[in-house]
Formats: C-alpha cells, structure tokens, sequence
C-alpha cells in the first residue's frame, strides 16, 4: 500500500477516489513496523467502501514532520496526516475541522481531555491518534532488597533513593534532563508540584512559584546529594535511563507502558505508582498524544470523514494500541480494554488518562518553548545553578515565541 509522496486530485463520478495517507512509524524494526497495521485498515476499508482507494506511506518520526511539512508546502498535501502537531497547519486554514469530516457518533466518542487537548481556538482540528500517560516505576527486586516500600511523598523518594545509593545501586533515581525528552520529565514533575506549562485560560506560567520549588527541591535534595546517578541529568537522555531500567541499574523513574513490557521482557519485576507530590500521591499525570488530521487542499471532505469513522472503530483503535503499548483515545475503546483481562498491565495506565494533562498542543508557539525547554531545563539542577533563572529564561523565550505568532 506505500505510496509515492505526490498529491492525487479528485477523480470524476465515474472514478475511484485515492486518499493519500501519511503516517509515523511506531516500530522498533522489521518485525512490527506500523506498514502492517495500515495496509491492514486500507484494505478493510477499501472493501467496504467501493469507489474510495487508500495509499499509505509510512515514515520513521525522525522524518516525518518534516516531509509533510515539504509536501504542504511544495502543494502536494496529503489528504490525511498522523504526525506529532497539527495546530500550524490549522492556524493556516489547511485543515478540515472535526465537525466537517466525522460522524456525530465518532466525534462524541473522543475522551474529553484529548477532544480539548486537539482544539485551536475552541475549535477542534487535530484527532487524538494513540495516547499515553506516565507513571513512577521503581525495581521491585531493589525495593525489596533495602526492605522498601512504594513512595508517596517526595521526601519518600529521597529517603528511597538514599537508601539504594547506600546499596550501590547506579542510579537510585534516573532524571533524564537531557534534550531527547525533557519537556516530558519536566511536565510530571512540575504537575506533582502543583504547577504546570500554562495557566487556566492558556498562558505560560514555566516560571511560576511552583515550579520553581519543584525544581529547587530537585535540585537540593536529588541532584545534589549524588542520588540521580553518574551521569548529569542534563546529559541523560530518557532512552539511555530506559536501556538503564531494563538492566536492572535504575531504583526508580518516570515511564510509559512501553517500558513496562520491555523491562519485564529484561526480568525486572517492576511497580507502578502515580507520581509521589509533596504530601502524598499527584491528582493529575502527564498526558501524551499523537495526532491525525484532514488536509483541505485535494477537496476529499466526505471521503475522508469515512476513512476516519472507520478508523476510529473500536477494533482499530484497540488494535493499534495493543500492538504499541499506547492507550486508546476513545471513550468505547477505553472501556472495553478495562474490560478485558487480558489489557490488565495496562489499566493502571488507563485510570490516569481521563485527568491527565497534555502539552498546550493549540499553542503554535508550543513547537519553539518545547525546544527551549529541551535545550535548557538541564541547566536547571546543575551545580551552583539558581533553578529560577533558568526557568525564567525559558519562560522568556516561550512568551517571545507566543507574541511572534
């Protein structure tokens, strides 16, 4: 089903109509490249759909964001594209809104904190495509050794980090700091701290009083106190605090679902708990989402509303997260995976989801603060460092970017 990366016009009555589709690929290799799943979904919906065909090209993420850029901006569009951003292309009115594509049935079916998490100015452009949410792993095979329990507080995490540092464990507490992920690090801590990206009518508040305790208490009592290993959490990245895990090096950090199957498949036993706030376990978690949209330029509303109300059935939607240790994004798919005991390792994950808190994704200056952060947050627990000027400087940039759009 791969397709050449050129625009398709629309054919005549008489002529089958082609969606072009351009997806991520969320496999690790050969053997479960996403190619399966959509050529799986096209040839399905072909056959229920006569008239309509689907080609899909499947891109590595390092690629794909900036080929759909090129191709949007070259005017050869895709008809629909499943990349990490959308608000750009809806701010340039190259996006076909959620109302005028998907069934009423399909557009109600969208967990609510994702249906939001997708809006431009309270309109909804960007379809939440697969989703997760993180939580606080720790070794229980270490735990138990040092005659530990879970934490709760933050003062838990120090005191159970000390106490494995004291066993030699590497990394008592991995804080991956570094430019892969950070903006996902930060997030969790700054929700366990009351604090967040933006406030309640969508300002940036990176420098708020909150956050800058939750950093400050990082920084004196972590960082510091030689608890977050030997490698400089700027300098961590989280595939190297992950690839840590899975050897069994690593007390406790922040993960997703694909790091529980992965350590478990290493044999570390692994718990999970919400990550611990000041006085006990944080309300919210961080949330994240992929996205998938509808281009206007090719003029295939109608045909591609029905591809998406027949992707967003129940089975591709649980298949698709299945396959990748993601969650889904619908209300009905959600609660058929709590449902069914065999989704049981991921249902600590799907309790989170629904209060989860996502990236200011509708922000088109997100794109540029995220980078800030990436680049910068690191700097924040470095010795000598004043954790408030750096969050300041990064607040700077992200209100700079905000003003320039």
């Amino acid at each position: 089903m791969a397709a050449t990366l050129t625009s398709c016009s629309g054919g005549g009555p008489d002529e089958d109509v082609t969606l072009k589709v351009v997806a991520a690929d969320y496999g690790t290799g050969e053997a479960d490249k996403s190619d399966t799943y959509w050529n799986g979904v096209a040839k399905s919906f072909e056959a229920s759909h006569p008239g309509i065909k689907v080609q899909v090209t499947v891109l590595p993420w390092t690629d794909i964001d900036r080929k759909v850029s090129e191709m949007v901006a070259s005017g050869h569009a895709p008809d629909i594209a499943q990349i990490g951003a959308y608000a750009d292309y809806a701010k340039a009115g190259k996006l076909y809104s959620a109302d005028q594509m998907l069934s009423i049935p399909t557009q109600a079916n969208f967990l609510p904190k994702l249906a939001d998490a997708g809006r431009v100015d309270r309109v909804q452009y960007g379809l939440p495509f697969v989703a997760s949410t993180r939580l606080l792993f720790y070794n229980k095979d270490l735990f138990s050794q040092a005659g530990l329990t879970a934490p709760k507080t933050w003062g838990d995490i120090a005191a159970d980090a000390a106490a494995l540092k004291g066993r030699g464990v590497r990394y008592p507490f991995a804080l991956p700091l570094g430019p892969e992920e950070s903006q996902a690090e930060t997030l969790q801590w700054v929700l366990s701290g009351g604090g967040g990206y933006t406030d309640d009518v969508g300002t940036y508040t990176i420098d708020s009083p909150e956050n800058v305790r939750t950093f400050g208490w990082l920084k004196e009592n972590l960082v510091d106190k030689g608890l977050t290993g030997p490698v400089a959490p700027r300098a961590l990245n989280r595939a190297k605090a992950f690839e840590a895990f899975g050897k069994g090096q690593v007390g406790m950090l922040n993960g997703h679902p694909t790091l529980m199957e992965d350590a478990e498949k290493k044999g570390v036993h692994v718990g999970m708990v919400k990550l611990p706030g000041p006085n006990g376990p944080t309300k919210t978690s961080m949330g994240v989402a992929d996205w998938i949209m509808g281009f206007k330029q090719n003029d295939h509303r109608v045909e591609i509303g029905k591809f998406f109300d027949f992707l967003f059935t129940d089975k591709n939607v649980i298949e698709f997260a299945d396959t990748y240790d993601m969650l889904p994004v619908t209300d009905s798919a959600s609660a058929a995976m709590e449902d069914d005991p065999q989704y049981k390792p991921l249902h600590q994950f799907l309790a989170t989801l629904s209060s989860a808190e996502f990236y200011p994704f509708g922000k088109t200056s997100w794109a540029k603060a995220s980078e800030s952060i990436k680049e910068n947050i690191g700097k924040a627990v470095d010795p000598g460092a004043t954790p408030g000027l750096v969050l300041e400087h990064i607040a700077q940039e992200a209100t700079a970017a905000e003003k320039a759009e």
